[in-house]
């Protein structure tokens, strides 16, 4: 098997040196899927870029590989980082890969189950706080700039870097851009990221972010101070990458706009159950937001970033099953309860 981390694969693109000590779990390479439901109802030939593929499960790993390589190639003993969840799974687990401690900053009450389980699981110091991401975020700030500690949020520039793969895994396998590609939108470094990997090889899709519509600071244009949404993963109020998702927007001739939450669970349902595709319900704005605005779709092919595997966030499956109450332990119970 020749298989290669994100860093290797692209090195010659990337920020590193062989001074860099590569701290790898095998992320990227994360299949490109057709989704015809989807793509039925949109009238385009649409992909969906499964992110939920990574080891930890999310999209954040592309960025965490090379943030912590360079953490250690810095001499960093500790990273730190405030999460709305994915984020805390992968600092998390690239810290224990490279033998250097953790500290996650959370909003108390407000991260999926599937995700802190991961951040507890690989060791990780967590902290949550009565607040909410932005809070979080402040205090990792002053943590990071007044002790040995390095930042691995999105503000830091190699996150970004690694999240450009993204866009030339895509680029690589439909050999051009789409023309477009949607994301989710919350602190905003994915698009970011991706404009910047589709700039860097000579690409311009119409970027399309979509944000919550109870945490859609870009799309009002000023700072929510109650972030509130079904989809956990995008639940922030003042984006650290805000200027660089308008940039990517009015860069790319894309947009940026406000989908419900039951906007969400619709193409989140629809994905499941129709495209055999289980994501977490932040992955499923990009869907939705393709579903709400497809008229304005141009000619082309368009691909829906999925930043995170269904698994991350249980409850929101499980409480839309309805009824899961036990019937008696026989044939004709169990056929009288599937309606044959």
């Amino acid at each position: 098997m020749n298989r290669l981390g994100l860093i290797e694969r692209y090195r010659d693109r990337l920020p590193v040196s062989e001074a860099t000590p590569i701290v790898s779990l095998m992320e990227g390479s994360t299949p490109l899927i057709p989704v015809p439901a989807v793509s039925e109802l949109v009238e385009r030939e649409t992909f969906v870029k499964f992110d939920g593929a990574n080891p930890t499960g999310s999209f954040k790993d592309r960025g965490m590989t090379m943030a912590v390589s360079k953490a250690l190639e810095s001499g960093a003993k500790a990273v730190a980082c405030a999460s709305t969840g994915n984020t805390s799974a992968s600092a998390a687990a690239y810290a224990a890969r490279a033998g250097i401690a953790c500290i996650v900053v959370l909003p108390a009450g407000k991260i999926a189950r599937g995700k802190l389980a991961q951040a507890i699981a690989h060791g990780a110091t967590i902290v949550p706080v009565d607040g909410n991401f932005d809070d979080a975020l402040a205090i990792v700030l002053e943590l990071t700039s007044s002790h040995d500690v390095a930042l691995v949020n999105s503000i830091n520039p190699y996150r970004i870097a690694g999240q450009q793969t993204a866009a030339w895994e895509i680029v690589d396998e439909l050999e051009a851009a789409p023309a477009v590609h949607a994301l989710p939108v919350g602190n905003a470094g994915n698009i970011t990221a991706h404009w910047k990997g589709y700039q860097s090889v000579g690409e311009a899709p119409a970027m399309w972010g979509f944000q919550a519509e109870g945490a859609a600071p870009i799309v009002y244009g000023e700072i929510v101070d109650d972030p509130e949404t079904i989809a956990t993963a995008i639940r922030i109020g003042n984006p650290a990458s805000w200027d660089g998702a308008v940039s990517a927007r009015d860069e790319s001739g894309g947009r940026i706009e406000a989908v419900t939450d039951e906007e969400i669970l619709e193409a989140y349902r629809l994905l499941a159950g129709r495209d055999g595709v289980f994501c977490e319900p932040a992955s499923a704005a990009s869907v939705a937001g393709i579903m709400k605005f497809s008229a304005d779709l141009p000619p082309g092919r368009v691909v829906c970033t999925l930043t995170g595997h269904g698994l991350k966030d249980p409850d929101t499956a499980i409480t839309s099953m309805g009824d899961l109450d036990p019937v008696p332990a026989t044939l004709s119970a169990v056929l009288e309860r599937v309606g044959l």
